[in-house]
């Protein structure tokens, strides 16, 4: 008989943007699958999200970014002098970029980091849209 799967803790929005999100990118992206590439795309794209998300940032911006990274590389995404719109969204994601980057982990990495952006997108979309449907 399989033992139960624990379900994850509840966390407010709050709690999701207080976590380290450059902790869990470079923690997460070069790991095997397991606990650490988990929290990465749990809590880690749940807390990117809210933070993006409340600074106004559209989900197809951070789509766009993952098309970038995964069609360019981080390196080159890291460098662009507006990854995102709007200067406090672009300075937040700049930072995961540089540490995705320092990780040095090739196209595995880029891929990685491109799918990790993608699941941010989506996450923003539904909060959008929950939002949108309850007011």
């Amino acid at each position: 008989m399989n033992a139960p799967t624990p379900h994850p803790p509840n966390r407010t929005d709050d709690e999701l943007a207080r976590l380290d999100i450059t902790g869990l990118l470079r923690d997460g992206l070069t790991a095997e699958p397991g606990p650490r590439r988990t929290a990465l795309f749990g809590d880690g794209a749940a807390a990117a999200a809210v933070l993006l998300d409340r600074l106004g940032t559209e989900p197809r911006s951070v789509a766009f970014l993952a098309d970038t990274v995964r069609a360019g590389g981080l390196a080159r995404a890291a460098d662009l002098p507006e990854p995102l719109p709007r200067r406090p969204a672009a300075d937040l994601v700049r930072q995961w970029l540089r540490a995705a980057t320092d990780l040095g982990g090739g196209i595995t990495t880029d891929d990685t980091t491109a799918t990790w952006l993608h699941a941010v997108a989506t996450i923003i979309e539904l909060k959008q849209r929950a939002r949108a449907g309850s007011a």
